[in-house]
């Protein structure tokens, strides 16, 4: 006879099997459709402003449009605009009639897909769907070990694009920082292009510093895509153009870069970049209505030259502190502005981006947790489709951490928690498990089914985040936040690939001044 001692687990046995368990099924990967948080959750419950605000705002843009006009607009940029229907004043500035902007409105593109090389990474952009991502001109990377600032290279934006590849709550890379060890502008802009494209199949941003040089980078992208022709049917890349010097002037050669980009079939960022009380008045209201009437300017632009290309709404309108007139990214003022600006991009009906989630802080500490928070969660909230710049940069725009990047993974991940909100359905509100129990159950809800349900797909639990008790971190030997992110930066970096081809990668190195 076999002892049933032998055969019968202990109870203390049961619980860590059941520990066991429990940690197999979070580590195992969760169909797209069924994580808690992923790509394009609609957010829109947060309004800091009135309906009637939102039409106060316009009319004001349309006045602006009407009476100001933008001037310095480059001659090609002329010609479209004013053959549309633009007119230009004695003082050489374009103004815009209402109908002019009513009619360019009507055949802006709305309900476009950005690309990823990778069609799993596809961002659809309409309603109040999100997706978070870099963005930036960093010109500087943070040195956590030493905590000092040195010159962004060409490596170091090779290793944020393969970071966040590897970071699922990151959706897309737009050049986050300058590589400044490369001092000739083209070979800077072939390098950004090769460095974010070998790093992440995601879609990628980028911003060209020449117009000249926009041919030869279509040259390297039609290489990557496979041909024009593959590249024009999925364009995988947008750039960013600051196509305005606020306030209200056309920078003349960014405009002329994006019409390049436009005859190349490269969807745009209409970027206006105010900083309020600088660039930009004082007033958070007004501040957007510059904004606005910038970016219904860009929408003429756009579709003056070729109706219905895809083109972003930009409103990124900063925040200065007025004690010294320097930019205040982290600021509640700027979690605000950003969330209005996303609720006129859903009054035009038009796919929007801002800026969130920038630091003012000089490195990844608490000052940054609740400045890249608070500006994130609103606008995530708010249902801004493009938030740029949301994890990873510090200083207000001059320096970026890679480290940031991990950290700012369990950051996003719990700010679209926020975004998703609360399900309430006839499963979620049952009173059925209240009841299984309450009257004659265990007293607890910890190993119920519908507890064991609902742990991997309503719940997101932090990566590096620690959530162990005093006692635990104790004996774990007191594992400090950064020193996880680090480890978890270079554990990705070690298994990461250029993820272009031997093949491609070859002829692009033959024909192009690569130095990554």
């Amino acid at each position: 006879m076999i002892d049933p001692v032998e055969t019968t687990p202990s109870r203390s046995a049961r619980r860590a099997g059941g520990r066991a368990a429990r940690k197999a099924l979070r580590a195992a990967p969760l169909a797209e459709d069924i994580r808690p948080v992923r790509p394009g959750l609609s957010g829109g419950k947060f309004k800091p402003l009135s309906d009637a605000e939102v039409l106060r705002i316009h009319e004001a843009a349309l006045e602006a449009l009407e009476v100001i006009g933008l001037s310095q607009a480059p001659a090609t940029g002329v010609e479209a605009m004013t053959r549309a229907g633009a007119i230009q004043g004695d003082d050489g500035r374009l103004r815009f009639p209402r109908a002019l902007v009513e009619d360019m409105l009507a055949k802006a593109a709305r309900n476009i897909t950005l690309h990823g090389r990778d069609p799993k990474y596809d961002l659809e952009l309409s309603g109040t769907r999100t997706h978070f991502g870099t963005a930036g001109a960093a010109v500087h990377i943070v040195d956590v070990l030493t905590e000092t600032y040195r010159d962004s290279t060409a490596a170091d934006l090779y290793a944020a694009a393969q970071l966040v590849h590897n970071l699922d709550n990151i959706h897309f890379l737009q050049r986050p920082m300058v590589c400044r060890d490369i001092p000739d502008n083209y070979d800077m802009d072939v390098n950004t292009l090769y460095g974010c494209c070998a790093g992440t199949t995601k879609h990628v941003g980028t911003s060209f510093s020449d117009p000249s040089h926009v041919a030869g980078c279509m040259d390297l992208v039609h290489l990557i895509a496979g041909g024009e022709e593959k590249w024009r049917e999925r364009p995988f890349i947008s750039n960013s153009n600051c196509f305005v010097v606020p306030p209200m002037k056309f920078a003349e050669e960014s405009c002329v870069a994006m019409e390049h980009c436009i005859h190349a079939g490269m969807p745009v960022l209409l970027l206006s970049a105010g900083q309020a009380g600088a660039t930009a008045p004082a007033p958070i209201a007004t501040a957007i209505v510059q904004a606005v009437a910038e970016c219904l300017a860009g929408v003429v632009y756009v579709n003056s030259i070729k109706p219905g290309h895809p083109a972003i709404f930009g409103t990124w309108p900063f925040v200065s502190d007025l004690r010294t007139g320097a930019m205040s990214g982290g600021s509640a003022e700027q979690a605000l502005l950003t969330a209005g600006c996303a609720q006129m991009h859903q009054f035009y009906g038009l796919p929007g981006g801002a800026a969130s989630g920038i630091s003012d802080s000089k490195l990844p500490d608490m000052q940054a947790g609740w400045e890249q928070g608070i500006t994130n969660v609103l606008a995530g909230l708010a249902g801004l489709n493009m938030a740029y710049e949301t994890v990873g940069m510090h200083a207000s725009l001059l320096g970026f951490c890679l480290e940031s990047l991990v950290l700012g993974n369990d950051l996003l991940g719990q700010v679209q928690r926020c975004v998703r909100g609360i399900d309430v359905t006839e499963d979620s509100v049952s009173i059925e498990t209240m009841k299984a129990v309450c009257m004659g159950g265990p007293g607890h809800y910890l190993g119920s089914d519908q507890t064991l349900r609902l742990m991997q797909t309503e719940y997101i639990y932090p990566e590096v985040g620690n959530r162990m008790s005093p006692k635990e971190w104790a004996e774990a030997d007191r594992p400090r936040l950064l020193e996880t992110a680090i480890a978890r930066k270079e554990a990705i970096l070690a298994k990461a690939q250029n993820l272009i081809s031997p093949d491609v990668d070859r002829v692009i190195r033959e024909r192009f001044n690569i130095v990554i």
